[in-house]
């Protein structure tokens, strides 16, 4: 592995100022290395559907990436991107497959072609391939042991993507994007066009019907973190622990969402480095959730 691979991989997920960064920051060498160069590929993923305006050309870039895996993985396979190629060496350490980088990729793709979903379990399917299987990745980088963990990293998976879809509601209508279930705004009786609009000419009492509407979304993230959380064997709580730090940071995020629900629609509410440092070395060094 080139040593500026593994440089620009260490770049992209400080870059990024990432809250996953900061669970990195507690993992032996080895492993903060592994993690963060699939990290530093699924932020790659990721950025393709929200900074590449063609849909065409995202197509394209999307199916580059999928050679690229296809060569990260080959016998004497030689992928042309840095996030690969920090990635590889990894991939027989600890037994990664392509399939959940390309479910990845998937997961993504589907961001060019959807840009709503009518029911929960329709965004659960999304909230799978971009999440959940890396969640399932992951686990097996911080030194899964038990089976029943997968099952653990798919519910966290999911629970961090509802926070995001939370945090972003506001820059995901700006891109024309709505992952709120459809039959969900109207159960509170809030119009898709009041949110692509950021509540620009709302009807009456949007501000009430709309912190409604995410109070909901907030509790279910929140239930869903100690689903998760019951999940965990306690065979892997202490190799697992990054994804409890990520757990321990966005459920922190959501109660400070919770205080203002409305704010999510005109900025991005986030928390300090230092508070994030703090809660994720208190999982570390306490085990306090």
């Amino acid at each position: 592995m080139p040593p500026s691979a593994l440089a620009y991989a260490q770049e992209r997920a400080a870059a990024a100022g990432s809250s996953f960064y900061y669970a990195f920051l507690f993992l032996p060498p080895a492993r903060r290395a592994a993690i963060t160069a699939f990290y530093a590929f699924c932020r790659e993923i990721d950025d393709i559907v929200d900074e590449v305006h063609d849909p065409h050309v995202a197509q394209a870039k999307l199916n580059w990436w999928r050679q690229q895996v296809a060569l990260a993985f080959a016998p004497q396979g030689r992928p042309q991107h840095p996030a690969l190629q920090a990635l590889q060496p990894h991939i027989p350490v600890y037994g990664l497959t392509p399939e959940p980088l390309l479910q990845v990729i998937d997961g993504c793709e589907m961001d060019l072609h959807q840009s709503r979903y009518l029911d929960f379990a329709a965004l659960q399917r999304y909230c799978h391939l971009v999440a959940g299987v890396v969640g399932e990745v992951s686990a097996r980088i911080f030194g899964q042991s038990d089976p029943d963990t997968t099952a653990y990293a798919h519910r966290l998976g999911l629970a961090l993507q509802l926070t995001n879809i939370i945090r972003d509601v506001g820059e995901d209508a700006l891109r024309g994007r709505l992952y709120l279930p459809i039959d969900e705004l109207q159960r509170f009786d809030v119009r898709a066009h009041e949110i692509l609009k950021r509540g620009v000419g709302a009807g009456p009492d949007f501000a009430q019907r709309f912190q409604a509407l995410m109070r909901f979304q907030i509790e279910r993230a929140l239930a869903t973190y100690d689903e998760a959380i019951a999940l965990l064997p306690s065979a892997d709580r202490r190799s697992q622990k990054p994804g409890l730090m990520m757990a321990s940071i966005y459920r922190a995020l959501l109660r400070e969402i919770a205080r203002e629900p409305g704010l999510v629609l005109t900025q991005r509410v986030a928390l300090t480095p230092l508070r994030k440092f703090w809660l994720a070395w208190k999982v570390q060094a306490l085990g306090q959730l």
